[in-house]
């Protein structure tokens, strides 16, 4: 096989992770400071292991240590300027940032049986550490995701403080700076609170899960994989780069570390078979955002929303929600990609160019851990335990083969590569509790939420687009988990209280939330890929934006018509929202490209568009104008010949 040929180098990849996500710009360090932190993230996974074996702590111990490791760690890990990325030692202020995060974390373990007793009177030493534990989240969280939400967790306890003197419905009583800081981190209503205690179980494991499936090799796999399914077929790189974002999904949280890895392979393909340095770009992007959509394995921010909606929801709940949105988010960009290669006449990979398929078959034992995962949560097995018991699988099927076999070091190797990706997922949880302690102290979800109804005039759709704006410029900033938090407390029950369905409202945020990676003018997975296909970034946003433009439409689809989350619905009625969908979405496809069975004049086009959008609105009346429109134009296009229109031209 000779695709690999061009693929980006691991410096290149680690230079363009650097650049556009925070979490992976990290020092290098060696030496006694790099065996010290070495064994701190070994540690790290080491307690989340045996908590999760013989029984979580307490939600205050295990939180707090959980948080105590991260914050100490980061310090040691993230410089204060990303232009002391390259120096190798740790400055003296990061050593005492870092020993007073490990008092911080500790002084729960420590103190609690005191501060049960206290029962919410705080001492000085208490007040003090209340402030050490805030600002130093609030530092981490610069450090590791950004600052556009460190400063919106600043603001909400701007807010908090001076509650009497906010306009209008904003104005609450106001907390004072001692009931602040108790709240923060003397309760589980903080920092301590829910998205920490997320990340401190369920979204660390699912890490460290990832992190074993890399070692086996599976992320080659699926590049492979997705070469043998669909290489050959018209622009084929590009629909492989779809595939296998889809399934690097399943072990990898982020819309760019998805990017670059499965990008490094795809993109050059693309390149080399004719597609533009930008289109070939934004195809990558945006089957890459689409990873985190994906089920059975989503964004950490999926974990999330089983705490957040409650009422015996499961995370399986969620998935099986998902999962028809997500194959109609993936058949969306399959579908313009395929009209833009017989727009421009690309071909296929060709023999040569293809992997052995007796080889990949050969390995396809790789995916049982990804299959036990299914089975257990469809079989009522908790989170925590299906984790576990995927790790475990995990490490048993790579036996299978030399090549693919996790020994001791590889093992080593793993749990200290998962505890470094959640070191980030820890510090946004820890913000986005921060945000989640004002809103519950001053009611402000609530009064957002009838503002943003007031705002809207108590209508659906105009409360569905101001939502989408909202989601969509916070994700622009901040990452998915901070971001859902934000949107499902503030934005989520506006859309609950016009009688949408909770989990609909939820997973509408999700979605808008994980788009922003793609959305111009910030979208910094299509920045990433830019950086691997050498394209203009600003005009790759814009192609992926398009490209995922199913997106964009899709999250309206099920909160009008829930039945695509398989709520309250029949197979029949399920087979024909899923039916029409589709068609839409090839009309859309067909009228944004230009090009279905041939050429599309611009009035077919707009026939096109407006035929699919009539399509996807889930309404009888607007279903049958869309299948007539649908079948106008694809009799328009048998009806004109070729000749009639200005035929694509072939690539050499």
């Amino acid at each position: 096989m000779t695709t690999n040929e061009e693929t980006v180098s691991q410096e290149k990849q680690q230079e363009l992770l650097e650049k556009y996500d925070p979490e992976a710009a990290t020092r290098k360090l060696a030496g006694k400071m790099g065996w010290i932190v070495f064994f701190g993230l070994l540690a790290f996974s080491v307690f989340q292991l045996y908590t999760s074996i013989f029984g979580i702590l307490t939600a205050q111990l295990q939180r707090s240590i959980h948080l105590g490791f991260a914050l100490a760690l980061i310090f040691l890990l993230f410089p204060a300027r990303k232009k002391n990325l390259k120096v190798k030692k740790v400055a003296w202020y990061d050593l005492l940032l870092a020993v007073i995060a490990v008092a911080v974390g500790a002084y729960w373990p420590v103190m609690i049986d005191e501060l049960v007793n206290r029962v919410g009177r705080l001492t000085p030493t208490d007040f003090y550490i209340g402030i050490a534990a805030i600002l130093l989240v609030l530092e981490a969280t610069r450090r590791t995701v950004g600052l556009p939400i460190t400063i919106i967790a600043a603001l909400f306890m701007v807010y908090a403080l001076y509650g009497p003197y906010m306009p209008g419905f904003l104005a609450h009583r106001g907390l004072d700076l001692e009931s602040l800081v108790q709240t923060m981190f003397f309760t589980t209503e903080g920092i301590l609170g829910t998205p920490l205690g997320v990340s401190s179980t369920f979204i660390f494991l699912f890490l460290l899960f990832g992190a074993f499936l890399v070692k086996t090799g599976v992320g080659q796999y699926f590049n492979d994989l997705a070469v043998a399914v669909a290489g050959k077929s018209t622009g084929g790189p590009a629909k492989v780069a779809i595939f296998s974002s889809a399934l690097q999904g399943t072990i990898s949280g982020s819309s760019v570390a998805n990017v670059v890895t499965s990008g490094s392979f795809t993109i050059p393909m693309m390149k080399k078979l004719g597609y533009r340095k930008e289109f070939a770009g934004a195809v990558e992007a945006a089957a890459s955002t689409g990873g985190q959509l994906m089920p059975p394995i989503m964004g950490a921010a999926a974990f999330l929303m089983v705490e957040f909606i409650g009422g015996g929801i499961t995370y399986w709940d969620i998935a099986k929600a998902a999962t028809i949105p997500a194959l109609l988010y993936f058949t969306g960009i399959w579908i313009m990609t395929h009209f833009e290669a017989k727009r421009i006449g690309l071909r296929g990979l060709s023999d040569e160019e293809m992997p052995d398929r007796k080889e990949v078959l050969r390995k396809i034992y790789l995916l049982l851990p990804i299959l036990i995962v299914i089975i257990l949560m469809v079989s009522g097995m908790s989170i925590m335990r299906a984790a576990l018991w995927s790790i475990l699988s995990t490490i048993v099927v790579s036996a299978v083969s030399k090549e693919t076999r996790i020994g001791f070091r590889d093992a080593i190797d793993a749990l200290v590569d998962g505890a470094r990706t959640a070191l980030g997922v820890a510090a946004a949880t820890a913000a986005a509790g921060i945000i989640v302690g004002v809103v519950t102290k001053t009611g402000l979800g609530l009064k957002l939420a009838n503002g943003l109804l007031d705002l809207s005039g108590g209508y659906l759709i105009p409360t569905l687009m101001l939502t989408m704006l909202a989601a969509i410029v916070l994700g622009m900033g901040s990452p998915t988990t901070a971001n859902y938090v934000i949107t499902s407390t503030i934005a989520a029950p506006a859309i609950i209280l016009l009688g949408i369905p909770d989990l609909s409202a939820h997973l509408f945020v999700f979605y808008f939330g994980i788009i922003a990676d793609i959305t111009p003018p910030v979208a910094l997975a299509a920045f990433a890929a830019a950086g691997v296909s050498g394209g203009e970034p600003l005009r790759t946003g814009v192609n992926s934006a398009k490209l995922a433009i199913a997106a964009f439409i899709i999250p309206y689809m099920f909160v009008l018509s829930p039945e695509l989350l398989m709520i309250d619905t029949t197979w029949t009625y399920l087979i024909w929202v899923v039916f029409t969908a589709i068609s839409g979405m090839l009309a859309i496809g067909a009228g944004i490209i230009g090009y279905w069975l041939r050429k599309l004049f611009w009035w077919e086009r707009v026939l096109g568009i407006v035929g699919g959008i009539m399509l996807i609105y889930p309404e009888g009346m607007t279903d049958i104008i869309g299948l007539g429109l649908f079948v106008l134009l694809v009799a328009l296009q048998i009806i004109i010949k070729d000749k009639d229109s200005v035929k694509p031209k072939t690539a050499n």
